[in-house]
C-alpha cells in the first residue's frame, strides 16, 4: 500500500498483515481524490481510518490538516507510524475512539472539516449510523463534502433534509458516494 499522489507519492504505508480490516486500495484512493479535486489548504476527517492511508493521502495532496478516528488500538499505533513515515505527524490529530464518541467530541470542541471521508465496515449498518451522527454533530464546514466508501450491497438510507447525493461511482464491489449539503 502506497501514497498514490502529491508530495509523498510512492511512500509505502504499514498495515498489519493479519488485520480483519479491509484497507482502501491504492486505486480507490487515487480515484477518490481525482473525483474530490481538493484545493490546497482543506481540513480532512478520516472516519474508520484503519491505517490512515486516506487522510495521509489528503495531506500529501496539500490538505492543511487531517483528523483520524479509529477504534482499534493496534491500528491507532499504525496511523502514528504512517504519519511519521510520511512526515505529517504535526498535521495529524489521531483519535482512539468509536465514530459516535469522536464526532461528539470534535463537535463540542468546535472542529470543522472541509471533507469528511467514511469507510465503515461493510454491510453492518454503519452508513445510516454515520449519517445520523454527522447530522447530530455537524462537523462539516458549509459547502463541504462527505465521501463514503461502501459496499454495493449497502444502500444509502434516506438522506437527512438538506443533503443530496452529488455523485456516486461503482468500482467492482465498492461504491464511492459523495454527499453535499443543499444550499437552497
Amino acid at each position: 500500500m502506497r501514497i498514490s499522489g502529491g508530495e509523498a507519492k510512492g511512500r509505502t504505508l504499514k498495515f498489519p498483515s493479519r488485520s480483519m480490516q479491509r484497507p482502501t486500495t491504492d486505486f480507490l484512493r487515487e480515484t477518490l481524490f481525482n473525483l474530490l479535486e481538493l484545493p490546497a489548504g482543506q481540513s480532512f476527517l478520516d472516519l474508520f481510518a484503519g491505517s490512515g492511508s486516506v487522510g495521509l493521502e489528503a495531506l500529501s495532496r496539500k490538505a492543511k490538516s487531517a483528523a483520524f478516528v479509529e477504534k482499534s488500538k493496534a491500528l491507532v499505533g499504525i496511523i502514528h507510524e504512517n504519519a511519521s513515515l510520511c512526515g505529517y505527524a504535526d498535521q495529524c490529530r489521531i483519535i482512539h475512539a468509536d465514530m459516535l464518541s469522536a464526532l461528539r467530541d470534535l463537535y463540542r470542541r468546535n472542529y470543522r472539516f472541509d471533507v469528511v471521508f467514511a469507510d465503515p465496515p461493510y454491510n453492518e449498518g454503519f452508513i445510516g449510523a454515520t449519517m445520523r451522527a454527522l447530522k447530530a454533530y455537524p462537523v462539516l464546514e458549509e459547502g463541504g463534502m462527505i465521501a463514503f466508501q461502501h459496499s454495493i450491497r449497502e444502500t444509502l438510507t434516506a438522506l437527512p433534509d438538506g443533503w443530496l447525493v452529488a455523485d456516486q461511482r461503482k468500482y467492482g464491489e465498492n461504491l464511492l458516494t459523495f454527499i453535499r449539503m443543499d444550499r437552497a
